[in-house]
This record gives structure tokens, C-alpha cells and sequence, in this order.
């Protein structure tokens, strides 16, 4: 079995048909054990107290505005190399979701520095970064709007989706490559020593395996809507052609 079969629309339909059920039970069940372990069975940090608990829907949410981008990168590349629309589309599934998920890691975000820093914003770099990696994503999705021919769209797009990936790695990387900024470093890190204690790490992984399971089952149910909205466009023009 090739994973190209899956660029049958056809096909990906009805695997992620069967797909989709566990997909959503297992992010639920990730999203609710996670959530209610963080912020109800968690002691309080000595330095910032109840306010650490955010980290449950910071870190997970801004995992996935990152990642989500970079998905869309591959699924460009794919359709700039092989020509397989549902990588396309996929990508175009992605970018609302990956925008919301910018848009709650700001605001989370915000309230966490509030407190912490004394103010809701600060020009840090990977605050800018990841401001400008929304703006991208706006730009992303009025460029798919804009523009009739889907496959003039899925080009454009594509190109603009190779650029903002520079953002994406530099909300990743920017505390590394910039030290005077005010955000911490990462959370979770290769290095055992760097990472937070147990009693937070734990329930936070199982928060971000909530976020990305959460992710693909809203990106398979969109880009199912996309397929079907794409045939319907065909079908439409068609019959305004006989």
C-alpha cells in the first residue's frame, strides 16, 4: 500500500470516515484528563502561582500554531512536486485551525505575561514572530479566497506558505537565537535538566497529545469539507458550460 493512494479524494474520504470516531474520542478523552488534572490536581508554582496553570493551554496551543504551519509547508511541497489536489486542499484545511490555535496562544499568552511581566505585550521576538506568523495566516487564507482557479490559489498559496515558514521556526528558535527577549525558554526540552517538574510535565503532555489529536480530526473534517465543496464548484461549472 503507497501513501500516494491517499490522494484519491475518494479514498481519504472514506478512510478518514472511519478514522475520524476514534480520533475524536481519543482527543477528547486527552483533552479532559489533561485539563482537569493540570488545573485542579496541580499544587500552585512558589514563584507564580496559580497563574502557571495557563501553561495547560499555552504551550499545547502554540505547539500546534507552529506545527500546523509546518504541515501546511509539507502538504504545499507536495502539491508543488506531485500535483495531488487533497494535499492542497489539506493545507487550505489547516490554515483556520492553525489560526485559531495562534490566536489562543497570544491571549493566553497575554494574561500569563500580564502578571508575570507587568504588561499584556512586549515587541519580544518570539512574541513578534508569532504575531507576524498570524498575519500569515490571514494572508494565507484571503490569498485562497481571492482567487477563483484552485489550482492558481494552491500555487500562490504554496509560495506564501514557504515564506511564512521562516516565521514558524523563528517562534520556535527565537528565545534561543535572541537571549534579551522576555520569554522564558522551552518548557520541555531534550535536556532533562531544563525541563519543568514532573508534577506539571505530566498532565501538560497529555494536554498536548489532546491538542494534536484535536488538530488532525479537525484538519481531516475540513479537508473532507473542502473535497466536497471543490466537487460541487466542478459540477457547477459544468452545468453552466452545457
Amino acid at each position: 500500500m503507497s501513501l500516494w493512494e491517499y490522494a484519491n479524494p475518494v479514498k481519504f474520504i472514506r478512510t478518514t470516515d472511519k478514522v475520524l470516531p476514534w480520533v475524536w474520542t481519543l482527543a477528547g478523552l486527552c483533552l479532559v484528563t489533561g485539563l482537569v488534572w493540570g488545573f485542579f490536581f496541580t499544587p500552585n508554582d512558589f514563584r507564580q502561582g496559580s497563574t502557571v496553570k495557563i501553561i495547560y493551554i499555552h504551550v499545547p496551543s502554540a505547539l500546534m500554531a507552529i506545527n500546523a504551519w509546518l504541515m501546511m509547508l509539507v502538504a504545499s511541497l507536495i502539491w508543488i512536486v506531485r500535483r495531488h489536489h487533497v494535499s492542497a486542499l489539506a493545507a487550505r484545511a489547516a490554515a483556520p485551525v492553525g489560526a485559531v490555535m495562534t490566536v489562543i496562544a497570544l491571549a493566553t499568552g497575554a494574561f500569563w505575561g500580564q502578571p508575570m511581566w507587568g504588561t499584556w505585550w512586549a515587541w519580544d521576538p518570539r512574541l513578534t514572530s508569532f504575531l507576524i506568523l498570524f498575519l500569515f495566516y490571514l494572508g494565507y487564507m484571503a490569498l485562497w479566497e481571492a482567487i477563483e482557479n484552485d489550482d492558481t490559489a494552491a500555487d500562490l498559496t504554496s509560495i506564501l506558505c514557504l515564506v511564512g515558514s521562516v516565521f514558524a521556526i523563528l517562534s520556535r528558535y527565537a528565545v534561543n537565537f535572541w537571549n534579551q527577549g522576555l520569554h522564558q525558554g522551552a518548557t520541555l526540552s531534550l535536556d532533562k535538566e531544563e525541563n519543568i517538574s514532573d508534577v506539571f510535565w505530566f498532565p501538560l503532555l497529555v494536554c498536548m497529545a489532546g491538542f494534536v489529536l484535536l488538530f488532525i480530526a479537525l484538519v481531516f473534517l475540513r479537508t473532507q469539507t473542502e473535497i466536497r465543496a471543490r466537487r460541487t464548484r466542478a459540477l457547477l461549472s459544468r452545468e453552466g458550460q452545457a
